[in-house]
C-alpha cells in the first residue's frame, strides 16, 4: 500500500467519524421530536429545523471550559479523547464494501471489540478525575455496567465468528448467509441490548441519570468537551449499528448493484441506528438492580446458550 493510499483512507476514516455521527444527531433530533411531539427542534432554520443541529454545536463552542478547582486537572482534560477516540478506531476497522476499510487487518473483530471496550474507561476518568460525589457515582455505575455487559456482547460476537469460521469482519460479511438471521438471532438480540447499555444510553443510562446525578460523570464538563462526550456517545450508535449490519444482516449483501454495495451497508447501519433512538424514546430508565439482574440472569446465559447452538451447528455441518 503506498503512502497516498494510506493518507487517502485515513482522511476517509476521519470524514466518515466526523460525518456519520453528526447525521445520527441529527435523526435523533427529528425522531425524538415526532414521536414527543416537540416542536423546537422543528423550526431552528426553516424547513425541518435543518439548523437545530449547527445550533447546538454554536452553543457549546460559546460556553466557558471549566475545570474544577478540585479535579485531577490532567485526567479530568483527557477523559473526552479517551471516550471519543477509541470509536474513530473501531470505525476504520469496519467494512463497508469488500476491500472498504480505512484498516485492514486479519483479526478486526477482536480490534473493534477491544476500541469500543476502551471509549467506557472515559466515562470512569470523568467521574473518578471531576471532584464531584455524584460524578464518582456516575463513573462507578459506568465501570459496573461496562463488566456486566461486555461478556454477552462478546459471546453474542464469538458465536457469529465461530459460524463463520473467521475473526475477519470481511470475511464473516463473505460468509453471511439469510440462514443466519434465524440461526443468529439470539446472539443478535443479546447483541443489540449489550450494545446500547455498554453506550449508556436509554433505558440503562444509569450512569448519567440526570434525575440522581445531575448529569452522571459529565456533571462538571462544559462546553467542546460536553459536546465531545455526546459526539462520542453517537459515534458508539454508528460503530455499534455497522458492526450489527455487517455480522447479522450481511452488509453488503443486498439487491443493489455490487458498485453500491456500500450504500446498503449504510443504510442497514441507519435502520439499527433508528432502532436505538426509538427504544430511547420508548422505554423507561431501569433501576440498578434491574440492570444487574438483565445482564447476569437473562442476556449471559442466552449468549452462553447461542455459542452452544452455533457450536453444536458448526460440527454437525448446518
Amino acid at each position: 500500500m503506498t503512502l497516498l493510499e494510506v493518507v487517502a483512507r485515513a482522511v476517509a476514516a476521519l470524514a466518515a467519524f466526523l460525518v456519520l455521527p453528526l447525521v445520527v444527531g441529527q435523526a435523533e433530533h427529528k425522531v425524538m421530536a415526532h414521536m414527543q411531539g416537540r416542536l423546537g427542534p422543528m423550526y431552528a432554520g426553516g424547513f425541518h429545523g435543518w439548523a437545530q443541529l449547527v445550533a447546538d454545536g454554536v452553543k457549546f463552542v460559546q460556553k466557558e471550559d471549566l475545570v474544577p478547582a478540585a479535579a485531577d486537572r490532567w485526567v479530568f482534560r483527557l477523559a473526552p479523547a479517551v471516550a471519543l477516540v477509541p470509536y474513530l478506531v473501531a470505525l476504520a476497522a469496519l467494512p463497508v464494501h469488500p476491500g472498504v476499510a480505512a484498516l485492514e487487518v486479519p483479526g478486526s473483530v477482536l480490534l473493534v471489540l477491544a476500541a469500543t471496550s476502551v471509549g467506557a474507561l472515559g466515562t470512569l476518568m470523568a467521574g473518578w478525575s471531576s471532584g464531584n460525589k455524584y460524578s464518582l457515582i456516575g463513573g462507578l455505575r459506568a465501570a459496573a455496567q461496562l463488566v456486566s455487559y461486555e461478556l454477552p456482547l462478546v459471546l453474542a460476537v464469538a458465536s457469529v465468528a465461530l459460524a463463520g469460521g473467521s475473526l475477519s469482519l470481511a470475511t464473516l460479511a463473505e460468509r453471511w448467509s439469510p440462514w443466519w438471521l434465524l440461526w443468529q438471532l439470539p446472539g443478535a438480540l443479546v447483541f443489540l441490548l449489550a450494545g446500547v447499555a455498554e453506550l449508556q444510553r436509554p433505558p440503562f443510562d444509569m450512569p448519567v441519570a440526570d434525575a440522581e446525578l445531575v448529569m452522571g460523570a459529565w456533571t462538571e464538563y462544559t462546553g467542546l468537551r460536553f459536546a465531545f462526550f455526546l459526539l462520542a456517545e453517537y459515534a458508539g450508535i454508528v460503530v455499534v449499528s455497522l458492526l450489527f449490519a455487517v455480522l447479522w444482516l450481511g452488509g453488503w449483501h443486498g439487491p443493489l448493484p455490487d458498485a453500491l454495495g456500500w450504500l446498503w451497508t449504510l443504510g442497514k447501519g441507519l435502520l439499527v441506528a433508528l432502532a436505538v433512538i426509538w427504544v430511547r424514546v420508548s422505554w423507561p430508565r431501569l433501576r440498578e438492580d434491574q440492570l444487574q439482574r438483565l445482564a447476569w440472569l437473562w442476556l449471559l446465559p442466552l449468549a452462553l446458550a447461542q455459542v452452544v447452538l452455533t457450536a453444536a451447528g458448526v460440527v454437525a455441518g448446518w
